[in-house]
């Protein structure tokens, strides 16, 4: 069976190399790149994410990548963002100034309680039945966050406690977001992205 390739969005962010070498390590193809025509070449595409979310949308912007996204979810292509990849799927963020997103999942970041850190080990609780990650319930994910994706249940497969529980996965059709980083997760980070990641594929 062929692997699968991943199309790794490269919009300045830091951890691009981390990311590659988890999935490469996987078995997965990666394609990294700002490039539309080589996204779109791939079979599911990731935003991963480490650092302000303004700079990140401009990023997107200058390589014509926010109306490639935007047609790529309607169309139904699988997307996954990680950390600030998640975030930016909401409509907006209030990191540092009001910024809009790419609104492919309703909601908006705010931060976190009492403008704290989640840095570490956090527990998952999977919710809506989320078929994607029910076997990830109950395991534990690395966090490094202070703002954090607000939506309504409908589009929240994912929980995790801090001083209330946060929103840390969502999903709407085929684009799913997780707020932590898989990737530094050792064998449940891995675990959760093949499911993700074959899961959204053959839907």
């Amino acid at each position: 069976m062929k692997a699968l390739t991943v199309g790794i969005v490269d919009y300045r962010v830091g951890n691009l190399g981390s990311v590659n070498r988890t999935l490469l390590n996987m078995g997965y193809r990666c394609r990294i790149s700002c490039e539309p025509d080589v996204l779109g070449q791939t079979d599911i595409i990731l935003l991963p994410g480490v650092g302000a979310f303004p700079a990140a949308m401009n990023a997107l912007y200058e390589n014509g990548l926010v109306d490639f996204l935007q047609l790529q979810a309607q169309l139904g292509r699988p997307i996954i963002g990680i950390c600030l990849g998640m975030q930016l799927l909401a409509d907006f963020s209030n990191e540092f100034i009001v910024t809009p997103g790419l609104g492919l999942i309703p909601g908006e970041v705010v931060t976190l309680p009492n403008s704290s850190w989640h840095i570490g080990w956090n527990t998952l609780e999977v919710l809506n039945d989320e078929k994607l990650m029910n076997k990830s319930n109950g395991q534990s994910f690395y966090f490094n966050h202070s703002f954090v994706f607000e939506t309504t249940h409908e589009y929240q497969i994912g929980i995790a406690s801090l001083s209330k529980p946060l929103t840390v996965a969502v999903r709407r059709d085929n684009v799913v977001g997780v707020q932590f980083h898989p990737e530094k997760s050792q064998f449940a980070g891995k675990a959760l992205l093949k499911n993700l990641i074959d899961g959204l594929c053959s839907a």
